[in-house]
């Protein structure tokens, strides 16, 4: 215990908590916690009512390429965007034009794979998912037809909430997330029997458009929105722009590990996507907790603090890292001892028998190893972002494909589902040693 305390007060946890980013961390986490507790509550009831169904794994399936497209194209802008935006503050230049860039190149890359997604539903079923009967490739387009378009909210609404963001209205932006499960909610309980097999999908479409109106509400009412003619020829517009293909690169080949798990999970039996899914859902929910809180918060603010002072930032993202590696292991262990029950408390009932019970708690053991190792990665992925280093984020992302398809490769046969799990587990580890590796050297040569 004496260790313990030592090692916390190494860190000087008691002046780390009386700065304005730790404080605005912990509030951004304590409204996320609110909010990612009214979405597990949306789980469960979509567990009651789906189980590990052919509904669900169709669902999970179109939803797999609209989110991958947000995550990683739509994402990848707006994680260049901010820090060049930040920038482009500093100069006092025309924050107007510079916002109209944003939005125009936001709108036209929403629209692009969005009509890209639509052409090539066909061919990508048919590639990734092999072997099915046409019921299931039928639901999965009509799901598909309902999420198509919140691409483009996801996409404008993601760069309003950058935007307040950067204007460190943390608190406000963060209960956008709270619109899509409440429309889930609402909509299984008083709009099954209209919508069927489409309520989840028209429930998500219906609280994405929610979510983007409230968003620019919030914009026009804080007097955020100054928009203008793009002028594309700024310097901070061109080496934003010149950090998109790394970025993206980064993201695609991180996203496509999501995919290439989705593949092989439908390998097996019908209901292994959605294990996969509802096994990720405690991990998911304390990554996304503390990821949502952290990257808010800490991508403006490192971009703003290293354009003052680059040796003291990087002080600051080794004490943060210690700190929050710290936090999520204390969580991740106790979500391990207490898997069993949760699932069986959130889940089980109805459709969702004892069976899938432990199947699920045991993916979500595995899970919820790394993800000490996920946090301190999502911490660093936003200090590379907000000094502009997406390069070596795309090569790390490279290798941790391979390694993932190799490891999916061989598991899978020992081990069926879970063997997707510990690889997944065993990616991400690796993947955020590396990242750690990298950021360890440049500290070196920045002191040098």
């Amino acid at each position: 215990m004496s260790l313990i305390r030592k090692y916390i007060d190494t860190l000087n946890v008691k002046k780390l908590f009386q700065k304005q980013v730790t404080r605005n961390i912990i509030t951004v986490g304590v409204i996320t916690l609110f909010l990612k507790g009214i979405g597990f509550f949306k789980e469960s009831i979509v567990a009651s009512n789906f189980g590990l169904s052919e509904v669900l794994d169709t669902f999970f399936i179109a939803f797999l390429v609209p989110g991958f497209i947000m995550n990683v194209f739509i994402g990848a802008f707006k994680s260049v965007f901010i820090p060049n935006y930040v920038a482009e503050l500093k100069t006092g230049n025309n924050i107007s034009s510079f916002q109209g860039t944003g939005f125009l190149i936001t709108f036209l890359v929403s629209c692009t794979f969005t009509l890209i997604a639509f052409l090539f539903t066909d061919v990508y079923l048919e590639n990734f998912f092999p072997g099915h009967t046409a019921n299931y490739y039928e639901l999965i387009k009509s799901h598909f037809q309902f999420l198509m378009p919140c691409i483009i909210f996801w996409g404008l609404s993601s760069l309003l909430g950058g935007l307040l963001n950067i204007a460190e209205e943390f608190r406000l932006s963060t209960f956008a997330s709270v619109f899509v499960p409440v429309a889930i909610i609402i909509c299984l309980f008083f709009l099954k029997p209209i919508f069927g097999d489409m309520v989840l999908a028209i429930g998500t479409l219906i609280g994405s458009v929610a979510s983007f109106l409230y968003l620019l509400a919030l914009c026009i009412w804080k007097k955020i929105i100054h928009i203008s003619i793009p002028d594309l020829k700024n310097s901070n517009a061109k080496l934003m722009f010149a950090q998109v293909p790394a970025k993206v690169s980064s993201g695609f080949l991180t996203g496509m590990n999501g995919v290439v798990d989705q593949y092989f999970a439908a390998q097996l039996a019908v209901g292994s996507i959605a294990a996969i899914n509802y096994g990720n859902k405690m991990p998911a929910f304390l990554k996304g907790l503390l990821v949502v809180a952290v990257t808010n918060v800490l991508l403006p603010y490192f971009s703003k603090m290293i354009l003052e002072n680059r040796k003291r930032t990087f002080n600051q993202l080794f004490k943060m890292l210690k700190l929050i590696f710290l936090i999520a292991g204390v969580f991740a262990l106790i979500g391990i001892f207490i898997s069993d029950f949760l699932v069986a408390l959130f889940f089980e009932r109805k459709e969702f028998t004892e069976e899938n019970s432990d199947l699920v708690a045991n993916i979500q053991k595995i899970f919820l190893v790394y993800i000490p190792f996920s946090i301190a990665g999502m911490v660093i992925v936003n200090f590379l972002t907000s000094i502009n280093r997406n390069a070596v984020m795309a090569y790390i992302s490279f290798g941790a494909l391979i390694l993932n398809i190799v490891l999916d490769l061989v598991l899978i046969q020992y081990y069926g589902i879970l063997g997707i799990a510990l690889c997944t587990t065993i990616v991400v580890i690796a993947k955020d040693i590396a990242l750690i590796g990298y950021v360890f050297k440049l500290s070196k040569y920045q002191n040098n």
